[in-house]
């Protein structure tokens, strides 16, 4: 969608089949499996040799939040959200959260708000407590992981129900 700030060293797809990582010449192509592909949220999209199916930008910033690994960490995830942003559709987040575990949709919002888009979180926050009021959930799930070296949180949101420990930095 138009905000990578690198040169791009892996192409991603999100698949319903368990695949390999491939090397093509000097790119890598990994995919992320996900058992409910909906194609509602795809958009056809021309390349050189034809067409493609490609996720929605709602799609794939609740992808990027699902697999920030994939993305090289919550700092490009933040990066990308940053340029992105202003093009989210409200709308069209929301529709798509439900089809995501609670906690993706809920860091998703705090960074969002975060970055100053919360015009665009309204109906995401409104989707999320439909279900009643979500757990507190981590923003980096492996910071917690191992007590010893957890800072203690810089800030533990009560909208979101996000606790954080650094924020992000994004690139300018």
């Amino acid at each position: 969608h138009g905000a990578s700030h690198q040169a791009v060293m892996e192409f991603q797809v999100v698949t319903n089949k368990r695949l390999p990582r491939i090397k093509v010449g000097r790119s890598i192509i990994a995919f992320y499996y996900r058992k409910d592909m909906t194609m509602a949220a795809m958009v056809k999209h021309k390349t050189d040799t034809g067409h493609m199916n490609v996720s929605t930008l709602e799609l794939t910033l609740l992808d990027l939040m699902r697999y920030p690994q994939g993305a090289g960490g919550l700092d490009h995830v933040a990066t990308v959200l940053s340029d992105l942003g202003p093009k989210i559709e409200a709308r069209k987040l929301a529709k798509l959260a439900g089809k995501f575990e609670r906690s993706v949709v809920q860091r998703l919002g705090y960074l969002l708000d975060s970055l100053g888009y919360k015009k665009k979180t309204g109906q995401l926050a409104k989707s999320l407590v439909r279900k009643g009021t979500p757990p507190w959930v981590e923003l980096e799930p492996a910071q917690a992981a191992n007590p010893v070296f957890m800072p203690d949180p810089i800030e533990k949101n009560e909208h979101w129900r996000v606790i954080a420990r650094r924020m992000p930095e994004v690139d300018e």
